[in-house]
């Protein structure tokens, strides 16, 4: 590829980082608000933030925790943990990307691996291209998130009682939210409907929290058997 094809690239890459770094930012006022509605407190809330950093898991925790208090915590934590799975396939896939420069390098391209940094990594035309868009999205992600959650949080906490405004349902629906995109297929589509509907009698037999889990198992059997998909390709 020229090299004035490589740069073109490069600069094609750094504004797609910040873009998408901007738009996804805009995401942390809804979970520090969100947050503090579940029962943490602001600092709390930014130390989530700071320290795992993935939104999807992010929201998971809080609605959880929303539903059940402390009691459920553990089913909490476990919810996070089984969303943030992906992120070690995206971390084997961005290896060759980022590359291997010492023991803080390796810890910082951990840190901002996620949907989006990944995302835009790998549409990009050349290696160069990808490491920029990489950690330009992650590190504009990362700083915009963090100062988002602060900000929601801040916004979460001088409104008192948020239940009073709808803000404890509202983790549900936000997290729908980040699922919707991701419903076009069959077999998608299909699974998310089963999950809810386990999920849905689970719930008045089981303690806040383990619902989402026992869904979780149904998407990952069905997932792993490829069983809807498997309809559809044969229509």
């Amino acid at each position: 590829m020229p090299e004035s094809d490589v740069d073109a690239s490069i600069r094609g890459a750094r504004r797609d980082g910040i873009a998408v770094g901007l738009a996804t930012a805009a995401y942390g006022i809804s979970f520090g608000a969100l947050s503090v509605a579940s029962g943490l407190d602001v600092w709390q809330t930014c130390f989530l933030s700071l320290l795992m950093f993935t939104g999807g898991s992010q929201f998971a925790l809080v609605g959880v925790l929303g539903a059940g208090g402390v009691a459920a915590g553990g089913s909490a934590i476990a919810a996070a943990a089984l969303l943030g799975v992906r992120n070690v396939v995206y971390g084997m896939r961005m290896r060759p990307v980022v590359g291997d420069h010492g023991l803080a390098h390796r810890i910082a391209a951990a840190w901002l691996t996620i949907d989006e940094s990944t995302a835009v990594a790998l549409a990009q035309t050349n290696e160069r291209a990808a490491r920029v868009g990489f950690w330009v999205t992650g590190l504009a992600i990362f700083v915009g998130w963090n100062l988002t959650t602060l900000l929601g949080a801040l916004i979460g906490d001088a409104l008192g009682d948020t239940r009073a405004y709808g803000l404890d349902a509202a983790a549900a629906a936000a997290f729908l939210g980040l699922l919707w995109p991701r419903l076009k297929r069959v077999q998608a589509g299909a699974t998310a409907v089963l999950a809810a509907v386990v999920a849905t009698v689970a719930t008045p037999v089981l303690t806040p929290g383990l619902p989402v889990l026992v869904a979780a198992v149904v998407a990952l059997v069905v997932g792993w058997f490829d069983l809807f998909r498997r309809r559809e390709a044969v229509r």
